[in-house]
């Protein structure tokens, strides 16, 4: 599994960029906010949380989604566990999660509990229960046999890695969402939006984080 890793620059802030996919891991301007604006509001949390919360997601990454929700799980005061399952082809080592997630002092204490006990796969963290499916998306999700509340979909840009936006993933996605589950993505390009809708959600486009003027959100009902 060594070639499938991300490698990784870093720019001058310390932001990992792909080098498979020359993009950043999160926005330039501040990842945390944009989780918040984009997966967090997008998918109407923590409004929405309720004992036995499911939430899905497409590229893991530095595990910043996971962690900021988490955050809010444990603010909201729920005491059942959180179930939290990410789709990524190819994950970061510890040690790269621990440099970028230093970035972000807000969810430290979160980091902090994730990165002592995360060796990959599962992870049970107490008020979350995490899996990360390794490998290809276009494989690993129709043999899932869970469904999800809320979707992250947070592949890199669909210009450099369109695999993760096809029309047939998304069918995928819509399959594996509950009734009056969401998703939601920084994205509004037109074709994710075009798979989306013809996967059963309906596609609304909202204003987006940042410089990106818009994102997309979906509901399955």
């Amino acid at each position: 599994m060594a070639d499938q890793r991300a490698k990784l620059t870093w720019t001058e802030d310390q932001i990992p960029v792909s080098e498979r996919f020359d993009d950043p891991y999160y926005s330039l301007q501040n990842g945390l906010e944009e989780t918040r604006h984009v997966f967090l509001a997008g998918n109407d949390l923590p409004a929405r949380f309720a004992p036995g919360f499911r939430i899905a997601e497409l590229g893991f990454g530095t595990g910043l989604n996971m962690l900021t929700v988490w955050s809010e799980w444990e603010k909201s005061g729920q005491t059942m566990p959180l179930t939290f399952t990410s789709f990524e082809a190819f994950p970061m080592a510890v040690d790269d999660m621990s440099r970028a997630l230093a970035a972000f002092p807000e969810v430290a204490p979160w980091s902090e509990r994730f990165l002592a006990k995360w060796r990959g796969g599962r992870c049970d963290l107490g008020t979350l229960h995490l899996e990360v499916i390794e490998g290809d998306a276009r494989q690993t999700l129709p043999a899932w046999t869970e469904e999800a509340d809320a979707w992250f979909l947070d592949g890199f840009s669909p210009a450099k890695n369109p695999e993760l936006w096809g029309a047939d993933l998304m069918q995928h996605v819509a399959d594996h969402t509950a009734n009056g589950g969401t998703a939601a993505t920084y994205t509004a390009a037109g074709f994710v939006r075009r798979g989306l809708e013809e996967a059963g959600f309906t596609v609304t486009r909202t204003p987006g984080y940042g410089r990106k003027r818009h994102m997309t959100r979906a509901i399955r009902e």
